[in-house]
Protein backbone atom coordinates (compact mmCIF):
# COMPACT_ATOMS: atom_id res chain seq x y z
CA UNK A 1 0.00 0.00 0.00
CA UNK A 2 1.15 4.00 -0.51
CA UNK A 3 2.84 6.00 1.99
CA UNK A 4 -0.19 7.36 3.81
CA UNK A 5 -0.53 11.00 3.90
CA UNK A 6 -2.09 13.24 6.64
CA UNK A 7 -4.72 15.58 5.14
CA UNK A 8 -3.88 18.18 7.54
CA UNK A 9 -1.44 20.99 6.12
CA UNK A 10 0.41 21.64 9.45
CA UNK A 11 0.27 18.09 10.70
CA UNK A 12 2.39 18.83 13.57
CA UNK A 13 5.51 19.77 11.37
CA UNK A 14 7.92 23.09 11.72
CA UNK A 15 7.84 25.50 9.52
CA UNK A 16 11.65 24.55 8.49
CA UNK A 17 10.36 21.20 7.87
CA UNK A 18 7.46 22.70 5.52
CA UNK A 19 10.52 24.42 3.82
CA UNK A 20 12.42 21.11 3.40
CA UNK A 21 9.73 18.85 2.32
CA UNK A 22 9.06 21.89 -0.42
CA UNK A 23 12.44 21.88 -1.49
CA UNK A 24 12.84 18.55 -1.75
CA UNK A 25 9.32 18.69 -4.11
CA UNK A 26 10.67 21.53 -6.02
CA UNK A 27 14.22 19.97 -6.84
CA UNK A 28 12.33 16.56 -7.65
CA UNK A 29 9.94 18.26 -10.19
CA UNK A 30 12.82 20.24 -11.91
CA UNK A 31 14.47 17.07 -12.71
CA UNK A 32 11.48 15.24 -13.68
CA UNK A 33 10.02 17.68 -16.09
CA UNK A 34 12.92 19.75 -17.12
CA UNK A 35 13.66 16.80 -19.94
CA UNK A 36 10.43 16.77 -21.16
CA UNK A 37 10.81 20.47 -22.44
CA UNK A 38 14.14 20.45 -23.10
CA UNK A 39 12.89 17.62 -26.13
CA UNK A 40 9.89 19.90 -26.65
CA UNK A 41 11.82 22.67 -27.91
CA UNK A 42 14.13 20.89 -29.41
CA UNK A 43 11.45 19.13 -31.90
CA UNK A 44 9.66 22.73 -32.35
CA UNK A 45 13.14 24.13 -33.68
CA UNK A 46 13.38 20.99 -35.60
CA UNK A 47 9.85 21.86 -37.63
CA UNK A 48 10.65 25.60 -37.76
CA UNK A 49 14.51 26.79 -37.56
CA UNK A 50 14.34 29.58 -35.12
CA UNK A 51 16.00 31.57 -37.46
CA UNK A 52 12.97 31.66 -39.97
CA UNK A 53 10.54 30.91 -37.29
CA UNK A 54 9.02 34.65 -37.86
CA UNK A 55 9.12 36.24 -40.35
CA UNK A 56 8.68 40.25 -40.44
CA UNK A 57 5.29 39.89 -41.81
CA UNK A 58 3.79 37.32 -39.56
CA UNK A 59 5.29 38.99 -35.93
CA UNK A 60 2.62 38.18 -33.56
CA UNK A 61 0.72 40.68 -31.59
CA UNK A 62 2.01 43.89 -32.91
CA UNK A 63 5.34 43.04 -32.03
CA UNK A 64 8.14 44.88 -33.91
CA UNK A 65 8.64 43.57 -37.23
CA UNK A 66 12.76 43.14 -36.74
CA UNK A 67 13.57 40.12 -36.18
CA UNK A 68 12.18 37.45 -33.53
CA UNK A 69 14.75 37.27 -31.17
CA UNK A 70 13.42 35.42 -28.11
CA UNK A 71 11.66 32.18 -27.28
CA UNK A 72 10.40 31.21 -23.58
CA UNK A 73 9.92 27.88 -22.89
CA UNK A 74 9.03 26.61 -18.83
CA UNK A 75 9.95 23.52 -17.29
CA UNK A 76 7.35 23.29 -14.69
CA UNK A 77 8.99 25.67 -11.79
CA UNK A 78 9.73 28.83 -13.77
CA UNK A 79 9.62 30.00 -17.30
CA UNK A 80 12.97 30.67 -19.04
CA UNK A 81 13.93 33.32 -21.82
CA UNK A 82 16.63 32.89 -24.40
CA UNK A 83 17.50 35.49 -26.94
CA UNK A 84 18.34 34.97 -30.49
CA UNK A 85 19.38 37.33 -32.98
CA UNK A 86 19.01 36.21 -36.48
CA UNK A 87 19.58 32.56 -35.62
CA UNK A 88 23.25 33.51 -33.91
CA UNK A 89 23.04 33.86 -30.25
CA UNK A 90 21.14 31.01 -28.96
CA UNK A 91 22.38 28.25 -26.91
CA UNK A 92 24.01 25.25 -28.24
CA UNK A 93 21.64 22.78 -26.68
CA UNK A 94 18.73 24.65 -28.74
CA UNK A 95 21.14 25.01 -32.31
CA UNK A 96 22.51 21.20 -32.24
CA UNK A 97 21.36 19.76 -35.85
CA UNK A 98 20.25 16.18 -34.75
CA UNK A 99 17.35 14.87 -36.29
CA UNK A 100 14.87 13.49 -34.50
CA UNK A 101 11.84 11.52 -35.54
CA UNK A 102 9.89 11.84 -32.47
CA UNK A 103 9.56 12.09 -28.38
CA UNK A 104 11.59 9.17 -27.48
CA UNK A 105 13.63 9.32 -30.56
CA UNK A 106 14.62 13.43 -29.36
CA UNK A 107 15.42 11.39 -25.76
CA UNK A 108 17.80 8.51 -27.28
CA UNK A 109 19.46 10.49 -29.84
CA UNK A 110 20.23 13.80 -27.35
CA UNK A 111 21.63 11.36 -24.57
CA UNK A 112 23.58 9.06 -27.19
CA UNK A 113 25.28 11.85 -29.24
CA UNK A 114 25.12 14.94 -26.50
CA UNK A 115 25.59 13.71 -23.18
CA UNK A 116 22.67 13.04 -20.59
CA UNK A 117 23.50 16.55 -19.13
CA UNK A 118 22.16 18.05 -22.24
CA UNK A 119 18.11 16.49 -21.29
CA UNK A 120 18.73 19.38 -17.86
CA UNK A 121 19.72 22.38 -19.93
CA UNK A 122 18.37 25.64 -18.13
CA UNK A 123 18.41 23.82 -14.91
CA UNK A 124 20.62 25.94 -13.01
CA UNK A 125 18.59 28.91 -13.15
CA UNK A 126 15.58 27.12 -11.93
CA UNK A 127 17.52 25.86 -9.00
CA UNK A 128 18.66 28.91 -7.94
CA UNK A 129 15.24 30.80 -8.43
CA UNK A 130 12.53 28.74 -8.97
CA UNK A 131 13.29 26.16 -5.60
CA UNK A 132 13.34 29.31 -3.28
CA UNK A 133 10.30 30.64 -4.73
CA UNK A 134 8.75 27.59 -4.29
CA UNK A 135 9.54 27.18 -0.98
CA UNK A 136 8.42 30.41 0.16
CA UNK A 137 5.28 29.76 -1.67
CA UNK A 138 4.33 25.90 -0.60
CA UNK A 139 5.31 27.01 3.24
CA UNK A 140 3.23 30.47 3.40
CA UNK A 141 0.35 28.45 1.69
CA UNK A 142 0.12 25.95 4.80
CA UNK A 143 0.66 28.85 7.06
CA UNK A 144 -1.84 30.75 6.18
CA UNK A 145 -3.81 27.53 6.03
CA UNK A 146 -3.60 27.07 9.32
CA UNK A 147 -4.17 30.41 10.78
CA UNK A 148 -7.55 30.80 8.80
CA UNK A 149 -8.66 27.70 10.12
CA UNK A 150 -7.95 28.84 13.34
CA UNK A 151 -9.71 32.22 12.87
CA UNK A 152 -12.66 30.94 10.16
CA UNK A 153 -15.68 28.66 10.99
CA UNK A 154 -18.17 28.26 8.84
CA UNK A 155 -16.26 29.32 5.64
CA UNK A 156 -13.82 26.89 6.37
CA UNK A 157 -14.83 25.15 2.66
CA UNK A 158 -12.83 28.23 1.18
CA UNK A 159 -9.81 28.64 3.10
CA UNK A 160 -7.76 26.77 0.22
CA UNK A 161 -8.99 29.13 -2.05
CA UNK A 162 -7.96 32.21 0.17
CA UNK A 163 -4.65 30.85 1.56
CA UNK A 164 -3.68 29.65 -1.88
CA UNK A 165 -4.03 33.68 -3.33
CA UNK A 166 -2.37 35.08 -0.71
CA UNK A 167 0.45 32.93 -0.55
CA UNK A 168 0.93 32.96 -4.41
CA UNK A 169 0.89 36.98 -4.49
CA UNK A 170 3.33 36.77 -1.38
CA UNK A 171 5.80 34.59 -3.38
CA UNK A 172 5.53 36.63 -6.87
CA UNK A 173 6.30 39.65 -4.67
CA UNK A 174 9.29 38.64 -3.74
CA UNK A 175 10.78 36.93 -6.58
CA UNK A 176 9.33 39.50 -8.64
CA UNK A 177 12.58 41.71 -9.00
CA UNK A 178 15.12 38.60 -9.31
CA UNK A 179 12.73 37.71 -12.55
CA UNK A 180 13.69 41.09 -13.74
CA UNK A 181 17.20 40.84 -12.82
CA UNK A 182 17.37 36.99 -14.38
CA UNK A 183 15.58 38.65 -17.74
CA UNK A 184 18.78 41.23 -18.11
CA UNK A 185 21.54 38.93 -17.56
CA UNK A 186 20.05 36.17 -19.93
CA UNK A 187 18.85 39.07 -22.68
CA UNK A 188 22.70 40.75 -22.23
CA UNK A 189 24.87 38.43 -20.95
CA UNK A 190 25.63 41.00 -18.28
CA UNK A 191 28.45 40.44 -15.62
CA UNK A 192 27.37 41.52 -12.13
CA UNK A 193 29.24 44.78 -12.11
CA UNK A 194 27.01 45.43 -15.20
CA UNK A 195 23.90 44.31 -14.01
CA UNK A 196 24.84 46.54 -10.64
CA UNK A 197 25.01 49.12 -12.84
CA UNK A 198 22.05 48.44 -15.33
CA UNK A 199 19.82 48.31 -12.38
CA UNK A 200 20.48 51.56 -10.47
CA UNK A 201 20.42 53.66 -13.15
CA UNK A 202 16.80 51.85 -14.41
CA UNK A 203 16.02 52.52 -9.71
CA UNK A 204 16.90 56.27 -10.29
CA UNK A 205 15.27 56.83 -13.92
CA UNK A 206 12.07 55.37 -12.96
CA UNK A 207 12.10 54.70 -9.06
CA UNK A 208 12.30 51.19 -7.14
CA UNK A 209 9.07 50.37 -8.51
CA UNK A 210 10.69 49.58 -11.94
CA UNK A 211 11.83 46.65 -10.35
CA UNK A 212 8.51 45.40 -10.24
CA UNK A 213 7.80 45.13 -13.99
CA UNK A 214 5.44 42.41 -15.06
CA UNK A 215 4.79 41.88 -11.61
CA UNK A 216 0.74 42.51 -12.82
CA UNK A 217 0.18 40.01 -15.59
CA UNK A 218 2.10 37.56 -13.35
CA UNK A 219 -0.16 38.05 -10.57
CA UNK A 220 -3.17 37.78 -12.69
CA UNK A 221 -1.75 34.43 -14.42
CA UNK A 222 0.01 33.05 -10.99
CA UNK A 223 -2.72 34.18 -8.34
CA UNK A 224 -5.68 32.62 -9.54
CA UNK A 225 -3.81 29.25 -10.74
CA UNK A 226 -2.83 29.10 -7.18
CA UNK A 227 -6.71 30.16 -5.85
CA UNK A 228 -8.33 27.36 -8.04
CA UNK A 229 -5.44 24.52 -7.65
CA UNK A 230 -5.68 24.23 -4.01
CA UNK A 231 -9.31 24.51 -3.93
CA UNK A 232 -9.63 21.82 -6.29
CA UNK A 233 -6.88 19.71 -5.02
CA UNK A 234 -8.24 20.08 -1.45
CA UNK A 235 -11.85 18.84 -2.91
CA UNK A 236 -10.86 16.30 -5.41
CA UNK A 237 -8.21 14.95 -2.71
CA UNK A 238 -11.28 14.61 0.01
CA UNK A 239 -13.65 13.02 -2.76
CA UNK A 240 -10.81 10.40 -3.88
CA UNK A 241 -10.62 9.52 -0.23
CA UNK A 242 -13.76 9.10 0.45
CA UNK A 243 -14.47 6.85 -2.70
CA UNK A 244 -11.32 4.28 -1.79
CA UNK A 245 -12.85 4.28 1.79
CA UNK A 246 -9.43 5.93 3.19
CA UNK A 247 -9.22 8.41 6.50
CA UNK A 248 -6.00 9.74 5.49
CA UNK A 249 -5.00 10.61 1.39
CA UNK A 250 -2.33 8.19 0.25
CA UNK A 251 0.69 8.90 -2.24
CA UNK A 252 -1.25 8.15 -5.26
CA UNK A 253 -4.15 10.40 -4.14
CA UNK A 254 -2.36 13.32 -3.41
CA UNK A 255 -0.60 12.83 -6.83
CA UNK A 256 -3.33 12.29 -8.63
CA UNK A 257 -5.80 15.28 -6.99
CA UNK A 258 -2.51 17.76 -7.80
CA UNK A 259 -2.79 16.50 -11.74
CA UNK A 260 -6.39 17.07 -11.81
CA UNK A 261 -6.53 19.98 -10.20
CA UNK A 262 -3.08 21.73 -11.89
CA UNK A 263 -4.98 20.98 -15.20
CA UNK A 264 -8.15 22.44 -14.36
CA UNK A 265 -6.72 25.58 -12.96
CA UNK A 266 -3.93 25.46 -16.12
CA UNK A 267 -6.91 25.59 -18.43
CA UNK A 268 -8.68 28.68 -16.65
CA UNK A 269 -5.88 30.84 -16.84
CA UNK A 270 -4.81 30.32 -20.21
CA UNK A 271 -5.71 33.62 -21.16
CA UNK A 272 -3.56 35.10 -18.85
CA UNK A 273 -0.48 33.68 -19.21
CA UNK A 274 -0.98 33.69 -23.10
CA UNK A 275 -0.60 37.88 -21.96
CA UNK A 276 2.47 36.97 -19.78
CA UNK A 277 4.39 34.49 -22.03
CA UNK A 278 3.73 37.54 -24.78
CA UNK A 279 4.82 40.35 -22.06
CA UNK A 280 7.86 38.30 -21.09
CA UNK A 281 8.86 38.14 -25.03
CA UNK A 282 8.93 41.92 -25.16
CA UNK A 283 10.80 42.42 -22.30
CA UNK A 284 13.56 40.61 -23.56
CA UNK A 285 13.75 42.32 -26.90
CA UNK A 286 13.47 45.87 -25.29
CA UNK A 287 16.26 44.65 -23.13
CA UNK A 288 18.46 43.87 -26.12
CA UNK A 289 16.82 46.95 -28.71
CA UNK A 290 15.61 49.27 -25.79
CA UNK A 291 14.53 52.15 -29.07
CA UNK A 292 12.87 49.66 -31.15
CA UNK A 293 11.13 47.93 -28.27
CA UNK A 294 7.13 48.20 -29.08
CA UNK A 295 5.62 50.46 -25.85
CA UNK A 296 4.14 48.00 -22.98
CA UNK A 297 0.02 47.98 -23.05
CA UNK A 298 -1.59 46.95 -20.39
CA UNK A 299 -3.28 43.74 -19.93
CA UNK A 300 -6.27 44.19 -21.01
CA UNK A 301 -5.63 45.97 -24.28
CA UNK A 302 -3.10 43.27 -25.23
CA UNK A 303 -5.51 40.27 -24.51
CA UNK A 304 -8.22 42.86 -26.95
CA UNK A 305 -5.39 42.71 -29.47
CA UNK A 306 -4.62 39.05 -29.43
CA UNK A 307 -8.88 38.26 -29.57
CA UNK A 308 -8.80 40.73 -32.06
CA UNK A 309 -6.35 39.59 -34.81
CA UNK A 310 -6.54 35.64 -33.51
CA UNK A 311 -10.01 35.26 -31.69
CA UNK A 312 -10.89 33.31 -28.93
CA UNK A 313 -8.46 30.61 -29.84
CA UNK A 314 -5.82 33.19 -29.79
CA UNK A 315 -6.19 33.18 -25.81
CA UNK A 316 -5.89 29.38 -25.22
CA UNK A 317 -3.01 29.22 -27.35
CA UNK A 318 -0.53 26.45 -26.87
CA UNK A 319 -3.41 24.28 -24.48
CA UNK A 320 -1.86 21.17 -25.21
CA UNK A 321 1.77 21.84 -23.98
CA UNK A 322 0.89 23.44 -21.23
CA UNK A 323 -1.30 20.98 -19.87
CA UNK A 324 1.26 18.71 -20.75
CA UNK A 325 3.99 19.94 -18.91
CA UNK A 326 1.44 21.51 -15.50
CA UNK A 327 -0.12 18.31 -14.51
CA UNK A 328 2.47 16.49 -14.16
CA UNK A 329 4.53 19.64 -12.11
CA UNK A 330 1.96 19.78 -10.09
CA UNK A 331 1.13 16.28 -9.65
CA UNK A 332 4.86 15.79 -8.77
CA UNK A 333 5.40 18.86 -6.18
CA UNK A 334 2.37 18.49 -4.02
CA UNK A 335 2.97 14.66 -3.84
CA UNK A 336 6.30 14.54 -3.01
CA UNK A 337 5.54 18.08 -0.68
CA UNK A 338 3.32 15.78 1.59
CA UNK A 339 5.29 12.56 1.73
CA UNK A 340 8.03 15.01 2.97
CA UNK A 341 5.90 16.17 5.42
CA UNK A 342 4.35 12.60 6.46
CA UNK A 343 8.09 11.85 6.99
CA UNK A 344 8.68 14.43 9.35
CA UNK A 345 5.34 14.32 11.07
CA UNK A 346 6.01 10.79 12.06
CA UNK A 347 9.65 11.59 12.60
CA UNK A 348 8.36 13.96 15.58
CA UNK A 349 6.06 11.70 16.51
CA UNK A 350 8.66 9.18 17.39
CA UNK A 351 10.96 12.45 19.34
CA UNK A 352 8.23 12.68 21.56
CA UNK A 353 7.95 8.86 22.45
CA UNK A 354 11.55 8.68 23.24
CA UNK A 355 11.28 11.41 25.20
CA UNK A 356 8.48 10.41 27.23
Amino acid sequence: MAEKVSPSPGGGITPLQQMLASGTGAILTSLFVTPLDVVKIRLQAQRTPFSKALPAQSVPWGAQPATWKCFLYCNGLMDHLYVCQNGNGCTAWYKAPTHFTGTLDAFVKITRYEGIRSLWSGLPPTLVMAVPATVIYFTAYDQLRDYLHTRVGSWGHYIPLLAGALARLGAVTVISPLELIRTKMQSRQLSYRELRVCIQSAVAQDGWLSLWRGWGPTVLRDVPFSALYWFNYELVRTWLCRQAWLDEATFMVSFTSGAISGTVAAVLTLPFDVVKTQRQIELGDSEVHPVAASKPSSTWLLMQRIHAESGTRGLFAGFLPRVIKVAPACAIMVSTYEFGKTFFQKLNQERRLRAL
